[in-house]
């Protein structure tokens, strides 16, 4: 993993919320690091989660952006190779990565509920984003059998099997040395979700090297998360990108900042005649 010769990074909010002074930092970063390399600076609506994304949301989002001088070279509203730059508009491509995973054996169809989860383990990770998973559905040989691909994801989640033990190692370019245990720091992770969309990990993959990103910046909450997509970048056969991540921005109460942070949102900072955020933090 480098950050290669032809730098290419990408800006990827949610548009869920309003984006706060944490998004701002680490866009900042990111931006800052394209310019570096010279490279381009691709943004990318991550507009998955149906129950919270909204119009407005959407537009505000590019709206903020654009005043705080963010300035991307492909996305939504400017075009590129690699249109749509909507998460939304992308189900094809995240399909035909889920469809790969079928093949091979490395998902399998669960039906737990976060519930069955939780009850099954004997000290339930409570307030953990994803409890480790404690293998009800995993199936008993070490790769998934059957055809796969003639399952229907609508009525299933599918998870990846992790390697159990194995050790995933990775430099990041802020913190330095990284290593997480499969099996022990994360377990078998959902892929696809049983409402028939993509989780958030196979789609960033799909994603990312879709576009050809060479470097992921992002927030110090998602180390984790990179070990998981690792695995996925190996099971699909892509090349891993490089990885910054970012110290997070606190609150008053050493809390890391949320969209439910209206008062240090970009919007509210806008209308209180603040200047952009790089001059905030």
């Amino acid at each position: 993993m480098s950050v290669g010769t032809h730098y290419r990074g990408r800006l990827a909010p949610s548009p869920t919320g309003y984006l706060h002074l944490g998004h701002a930092r680490t866009f900042a970063i990111a931006q800052q690091r394209a310019r570096l390399h010279g490279g381009a600076l691709i943004l990318r609506s991550e507009d998955l989660d149906r129950s919270r994304v909204r119009p407005e949301f959407c537009e505000a989002m590019r709206e903020d952006l654009r005043w705080a001088g963010f300035e991307w070279t492909e996305g939504p509203d400017v075009g590129g190779p690699h249109a749509p730059y909507v998460q939304s508009e992308r189900l094809e491509y995240y399909r035909e990565a889920l469809r790969s995973l079928q093949r091979t054996g490395a998902v399998y169809p669960c039906s737990c509920t976060r519930k069955d989860i939780l009850s099954a383990l004997a000290a339930p990770h409570a307030g953990e984003e994803e409890p480790l998973y404690p293998g009800i559905c995993r199936p008993k040989s070490s790769r998934a059998t059957g055809d796969l691909t003639q399952r229907s994801p609508s009525k299933h989640a599918w998870r990846f099997q992790v390697p159990e033990g194995e050790r995933i190692e990775f430099i990041d370019g802020h913190f330095g040395p990284q290593s997480f245990v499969a099996g022990k720091d994360f377990g078998d992770f959902v892929v696809w979700r049983n409402d028939d969309l993509p989780a958030y990990q196979l789609a960033v993959v799909t994603d990312d090297a879709a576009m050809g990103i060479t470097e992921v910046v992002r927030g110090a909450d998602l180390l984790l998360s990179t070990a998981r997509q690792i695995l996925l970048y190996r099971a699909l056969g892509l090349a891993i990108p490089a990885f910054y991540h970012c110290p997070l921005v606190l609150d008053e109460n050493g809390e890391r900042l949320a969209k439910r942070h209206d008062a240090l949102s970009i919007r509210t900072l806008r209308a209180e005649g603040k200047g952009p955020p790089f001059h905030w933090v």
